[in-house]
């Protein structure tokens, strides 16, 4: 029976249905991944760091997870230890998922790290851009291509370019949640404004569901006074979204990429290692 013929019926016969339909949903979502972008259309915040200190952890947490390197630079692929001009190694990329001449399954790398995948990429994935530009599906390619794989994971993190390109749409068009890293320097909210309203321009037209996730403060150096003011100004702007925990500026964590590894992995007593695991806690929490 139709939900319009079951509205008909008599309003009991209606609640009943509503009822069985609300506990369907509820059970269909549950089952689903948690889909996240990462993205800042500046360079230089921490974006692909969180992208994959926060893949580590959730992993660590026993979340099955797969991280996405939708990012041309490819920045999370070399992070966790991945040559991306050795095509040998590589196998299929997010490069030839886009184009569709290989599936998601296909591009899916497991890490050295238990319940932790990753699809790589290499800087081909800019000209890929290029070619969909004129192609049909060229917004929800991404997003047709997670969702073949996400009854296998928990969280899907996919860390984006910094520009409001076609691959940041593709990704905001992908995920349920989008996740904003704000270096706590001069000029952090530059650019802020622009990449909101490109997020309620996609909610409008292509993914009703995205919502902001939360803002997380980057390379906080509390000596300073300049760090505390722009924390400051970032809680005045977001309030409640903004995260509780603020990642440090700190050296392990800049160390770590040039060895493969997450900060976690690097040195899992630093501050920056710490502060990822507790914004992980929020996380977890804000998308129970």
């Amino acid at each position: 029976m139709s939900l319009y013929f079951t509205l008909r019926a008599g309003k009991s016969q209606t609640n009943s249905s509503l009822f069985y339909f609300s506990a369907f949903y509820a059970i269909i979502v549950s089952i689903m991944a948690k889909v996240i972008c990462i993205t800042n259309q500046k360079g230089g915040v921490g974006k692909t760091t969180t992208a994959v200190n926060l893949s580590y952890y959730l992993a660590k947490d026993k979340h099955k997870t797969l991280l996405v390197d939708f990012d041309p630079q490819g920045n999370a692929t070399s992070g966790l230890g991945i040559e991306k001009t050795d095509s040998d190694k590589l196998g299929h990329t997010m490069t030839e998922v886009i184009l569709g001449t290989a599936t998601m399954q296909e591009a899916i790398h497991p890490t050295k790290y238990k319940h932790f995948d990753l699809t790589p990429t290499t800087p081909e994935l800019a000209n890929a851009e290029v070619e969909i530009t004129s192609q049909p599906r060229k917004f929800t390619r991404l997003r047709d291509a997670i969702r073949s794989v996400e009854a296998n994971y928990d969280y899907v993190i996919i860390d984006l370019p910094p520009s409001l390109s076609l691959l940041t749409v593709n990704g905001m068009i992908a995920s349920n949640y989008l996740l904003l890293p704000v270096q706590t320097e001069f000029y952090a909210l530059e650019g802020v404004a622009q990449l909101l309203e490109s997020m309620k321009l996609v909610m409008k037209q292509a993914n009703p569901n995205l919502q902001l996730l939360g803002v997380l403060a980057t390379m906080y150096d509390k000596r300073t006074s300049l760090s505390a003011q722009v924390y400051a100004e970032i809680k005045k702007y977001f309030k409640q979204l903004t995260f509780n925990t603020a990642i440090p500026r700190n050296v392990r964590v800049a160390e770590a990429p040039s060895h493969g590894v997450p900060v976690g992995a690097y040195d899992k007593f630093s501050k920056g290692a710490k502060a990822y695991k507790e914004f992980t806690k929020e996380v977890e929490e804000r998308t129970k």
